[in-house]
């Protein structure tokens, strides 16, 4: 049986806010980033910008984006997750604002929305692009939907890893350069630990809640001192990585300027415990753009 949760009307928000506040858009640089951090190594290698591709694959990763934690808003409601005790930011089906069919609806609104994107890109480029959109997209639903979600196992942050950071990374660019490297991939790679520890932090908040209702998520397996060991790993591989992508671009050592951002995360992460894990989560995925910044900068540079 589900909490009632709900909030006065007075205190819902009414139209695009609603939607907007739904959307989570504090996650949204975690679809961005590797897109501006892709397309840079790119240019850099020798590839000459092509505008239209690079707005369209924004759009498309935030549309999938958008459309995965929308569907997550009304899957995990239902589901019984979202109760009156949760400790993460209020979700707009739990407080009463939208049901779950709109919500839902939305959800397959902004995954249509990215597959329109999508046939663009296709046409631009080609069959690997094709392989990467569809993959996306049912990772997107598989995330939180069918008879046993990403989001239910062990396996959420791997998946964030591939698709937030390798696929993200290397479809973005091959969408400028019509190929592949090597450099693409490791950045791919560095880009997807932090987005990972980004999961990684918010399933650490809700343990108790998700053990409550039968998901077994990564921090449930290992524990709450080994989920902090984790994330402190996670925080710091992307610098680790560095010197394999600056034998061919130097100028991603400025991305170095990341660390001490990077380290005040992984001291707070220590002793945050409950709804001050929120505050570590936003700090995360901050971190995490910092270094995609200044990773794509230094590409340029």
């Amino acid at each position: 049986m589900k909490a009632d949760v709900s909030l006065p009307a007075a205190a819902a928000p009414r139209g695009w806010r609603l939607w907007a506040t739904a959307a989570r858009p504090r996650t949204l640089p975690l679809a961005a980033t590797p897109v501006l951090a892709g397309s840079a190594l790119a240019w850099a290698e020798g590839a000459a910008p092509t505008w239209g591709p690079l707005a369209a694959t924004f759009g498309a990763a935030l549309l999938i984006q958008i459309g995965t934690n929308l569907h997550n808003d009304a899957a995990d409601f239902e589901g019984g997750n979202d109760g009156a005790d949760r400790l993460g930011p209020l979700r707009v089906t739990a407080a009463g604002w939208a049901t779950p069919g709109q919500v839902r609806g939305a959800a397959y609104g902004a995954f249509a929305a990215a597959l329109l994107l999508g046939v663009y890109l296709v046409i631009h480029g080609g069959w690997p692009i094709f392989a990467v959109g569809c993959a996306s997209l049912l990772a997107g639903a598989a995330y939180s939907g069918g008879p046993r979600p990403i989001s239910h196992t062990p396996f959420g942050e791997a998946f964030v890893w591939i698709f937030f950071g390798l696929v993200a990374v290397a479809g973005s660019y091959w969408l400028q350069a019509g190929g592949l490297s090597a450099a693409a991939l490791i950045a791919g790679g560095a880009l997807g630990f932090p987005a990972a520890a980004v999961l990684l932090v918010n399933n650490l908040r809700d343990v108790a809640a998700d053990s409550a209702v039968g998901r077994r998520t990564l921090a449930a397996v290992l524990g709450d001192a080994g989920a902090r060991r984790l994330h402190a790993v996670l925080m710091y591989l992307p610098f680790a990585v560095l010197p394999w992508l600056a034998a061919g671009q130097g100028g991603v050592w400025l991305a170095l300027l990341a660390l001490p951002a990077a380290a005040a995360v992984v001291l707070r992460m220590r002793a945050a415990r409950g709804a001050a894990l929120n505050r570590v989560l936003a700090d995360t995925a901050r971190a995490q753009f910092v270094f995609g910044l200044l990773l794509a900068v230094g590409c340029l540079l």
